[in-house]
Parts: C-alpha cells; structure tokens; sequence
C-alpha cells in the first residue's frame, strides 16, 4: 500500500487567525497546480497568494478525497470558487492509479494561465516525507545561533576568569579557566556581552544581545567552594575570548523546532526593528533582525509579522505642503494634529519569528521590497 504523506495542517484548527485581510491571489496564479516532491506549504501558497500565511484560508477540505488532511506529490490541487464566491484550493480527484506528471506546458489564458497535463502508471512509491510549512532545513543556513540575555541572567551566567598562556585573548587549543563548577566532558558556548539593546517606545533597557565567539570542552571541574576554577579547552573560535566572556551548556536556548508551522501574529502585535545580526543600518531578504516584542505580547515561534514604515511627513504652510524636515522651524515647533497630515504606513515586506524570549524575539527576513530599516514598525500581516 502506498504511504500517503502527512500535510502538516495544524494550521487548519487556528480559529485564533482571525484575519480581516481578504485573499489576495497572484497575478499569474495558476488555476492547477501539481505537488511536488520536496514542496513545502509556504512554496505552494506562494504560488498562489501574495500573503502564504494565509494558506488555511485559502485551503478546503476536498469531499471526494477520504482523508482531505493527506496530500503527495502527484495530487493535484485545483484552484476554484466556494458559494460565497471566495477562492479555495481542492484536491482534483484521482483515480489511485494514475498520477500527475511535472509541468509540461503553461497555456496562457485571458483570466489565468492554467497547466496542461498527461496522466501516466505510477512507477514509484510515493515519497513519506512530510510535506510542511517551513521545515528548518531551509532556514538553517540563515540562522544566527547568537543569544540574548537581561542584565540580571548575565549576572548569574558563570564567566572565563583568565587562560593558561596568561594571556587577555584565547584562539583554538587554549585553556581557559571559568569561576564556577562545570560537568566533566560536557561542551559549553562561549558569548561576549555584546550589546544593549533599548525599547525605542519606552528608551528601557531591555538586555545584551550576545554573539557566540567560541565553544569549549570542560577538561576538570573545579572546586570555588576553595576559589579553584574549572578547565575548558577552546575546540572553536570564531572570534576572540576574552577574560569575563560568559559561559553557557551548548544547547541552552539553541534549540529549534524541526518545522516551523507559519501563521499571522496577533492582530493587537506593534513594535520595531531594533537590530540586525549584521550591525547595518539597512537590510534585506534572509537577514536576522531583533525585534523589541516577546512573549510577553503573545509573540510566539513562527509568527508572520508585516515590515511597515511611515511615509514622511508632511506640514500644512502658507506656502503649501511641505515636508516636515524641510519646512521652518517655526512650523515644526508649532505643528500639530490640525497642520500635520496623517501620512500611511506602507508595508516593505515580511518575516517569521524564530526564538522568542520574554521581552524581545529573533526573526527572519522573508521578503522585502526595499530595503528594511533599525526601528522599521513590525504589526500583523
């Protein structure tokens, strides 16, 4: 018996995505579109919609199909119309015998293109892997395995209080020496302080951004109870270990979910851009970014938030509209709601959370139309 591949449809009993957007399809949607094998639901949504997000809003349980939550390469989804007139995407019926080939032709239509197919014997087993919404293997390769701790968590944190050749600064091979008992073998993380990052809205500290600058082997555990210190050798540096460098088990707070399942923020989130992992001012598509909300504001894994920024403003005047940075002084100093218009915020692009923590949270830079900026506005799709 072929193996059906599990669609990872939790997305389909998020009640909570209550989203006032409306569809939004592609201008060159197709009205057929055949799985593939490797595709993701982010890949096949963006076929189809400009917001992939909102994929449980455009998918819908095909009644001919007796288990509507499997897809697999092969199946054929069909773009079409619901009783109010709203667009959906069905599973195309099939026959268990046949299957679909890859996209021979594109026909060219007035309202859609649409594929031309040609059905022949399945040769093969389906594939059983997971057709999912964003598996980590893709964003991988983008991800800062940097960190962010408060004031107080970095005052806890056990730090490097020196190394055996007595020098400030360690590279690959050295030994450093930490002012707290570690587990014999285990590996550690090795973190500079970093920087601190404020709330643009509130101008509070909110903690230090810290970058990973190496990894160590614990060698000797040590005994502070007499104020000797533990042994860790230095396996990789990325950059230079200094003296009052901290020192974290490997893992704490790296760990990532195998797939991150794509949905809408809360329609409440507001926030800001408040650092790229590239220290730039400006940045674009796969850049890692800090924004100034967490989990305290309902930010979770996975969330899509918008990238918006104000246009600039603009004074009424004597002489006319005129931008608020170009008009007088005595303008801006008297400017008000009644002489300043309320400008739009437009949006720029998008991007997924992927580590949150109680005050701030890390994400990924999906799309961007131009490029994005520190304090940009980050809200719901």
């Amino acid at each position: 018996m072929l193996k059906k591949i599990i669609l990872t449809l939790s997305v389909l009993s998020y009640p909570l995505i209550t989203l006032a957007d409306q569809l939004t399809l592609n201008e060159d949607a197709p009205k057929t579109y055949v799985v593939e094998k490797g595709d993701t639901l982010w890949d096949i949504s963006s076929v189809f919609l400009e917001q992939p997000w909102l994929w449980p809003k455009l998918w819908k349980l095909n009644p001919e199909v007796n288990n509507p939550h499997l897809i697999y390469p092969g199946d054929v989804l069909r773009l079409t119309q619901d009783e109010n007139g709203d667009p959906v995407l069905v599973i195309a019926e099939d026959d268990g015998e046949k299957t679909i080939t890859p996209i021979e032709e594109v026909q060219q239509v007035k309202e859609k293109p649409s594929f031309k197919w040609s059905p022949k014997i399945r040769q093969e087993d389906k594939n059983d892997s997971a057709i999912s919404l964003l598996p980590l293997e893709t964003v991988a390769p983008f991800l800062r395995y940097d960190h962010f701790f408060t004031g107080e968590e970095l005052a806890e944190l056990p730090h490097i209080v020196g190394s055996d050749e007595g020098y400030r600064m360690s590279v690959d091979g050295f030994k450093v020496y930490v002012n707290r008992d570690v587990e014999l073998a285990k590996t550690y993380a090795i973190y500079d302080k970093g920087e601190e990052l404020f709330d643009p809205e509130t101008e509070e500290s909110l903690g230090y951004y810290v970058n990973l600058v190496g990894t160590a082997q614990a060698l000797r555990t040590g005994n502070m109870a007499n104020n000797e210190p533990s042994t860790l050798k230095v396996t990789t540096a990325k950059r230079e270990i200094h003296s009052g460098d901290y020192v974290v088990p490997v893992h704490e707070g790296q760990l990532f979910p195998s797939v991150f399942t794509m949905k809408a923020a809360d329609e409440s989130l507001r926030g800001a851009i408040i650092k790229a992992a590239s220290d730039g001012r400006e940045f674009g598509k796969l850049e890692v970014v800090m924004l100034n909300k967490g989990t305290d504001h309902n930010v979770a894994l996975g969330d899509v938030m918008a990238i918006k920024r104000p246009s600039p403003a603009v004074l009424k005047t004597d002489k006319g509209p005129v931008y608020k940075i170009e008009a007088p002084r005595w303008n801006r100093v008297v400017s008000d709601e009644e002489t300043e218009y309320k400008m739009p915020e437009e949006t720029l692009g998008e991007l997924m959370v992927f580590k949150v923590y109680p005050q701030v949270s890390m994400a990924l830079i999906l799309r961007t139309e131009k490029p994005a900026r520190l304090n940009d506005l980050i809200t719901a799709p």
